[in-house]
């Protein structure tokens, strides 16, 4: 008898655009702190982030996108925001949007969120969810 085939078995992989390897390759690895786990140039960087690989593909033209397109949950956002500005991360002010003085808004429901972009102008961020 064959199981059926289900995504929700399967291991997500995440993608993310840039146009130059070297740079991505040291943002992600060296700012982020992500192991390189293979150079598979000129088609993509492969990261990992957690257990999830994080594909970079690398493209001659890029037009990032006007959301956030990777995001970290973390169990402290204030710890993260304060690690990540001491690897040289500035943190986006959103306009409408009342943020900390470290750039965190919490949302409705209590949710913290901080964003940040990637040499290339793509939207990544921090989030602490509350469980409850």
């Amino acid at each position: 008898m064959s199981t059926q085939f289900r995504l929700a078995d399967q291991t997500l992989q995440a993608f993310v655009p840039a146009r130059d390897a070297e740079r991505a390759k040291a943002f992600y690895r060296d700012t982020l702190r992500l192991p390189l786990v293979s150079e598979e140039l000129p088609f993509a960087l492969v990261f990992d982030a957690a257990g999830t690989p994080l594909r970079v593909t690398i493209l001659q033209e890029l037009n990032p996108a006007p959301f956030t397109v990777l995001g970290w949950q973390v169990p402290d956002i204030a710890a993260a925001v304060e690690g990540l500005r001491k690897s040289g991360v500035q943190f986006l002010r959103i306009p409408g949007l009342s943020q900390d003085d470290h750039g965190v808004w919490t949302a409705p429901g209590g949710a913290k969120v901080a964003w940040f972009k990637d040499p290339d102008g793509n939207t990544l961020s921090v989030s602490q969810h509350h469980r409850g």
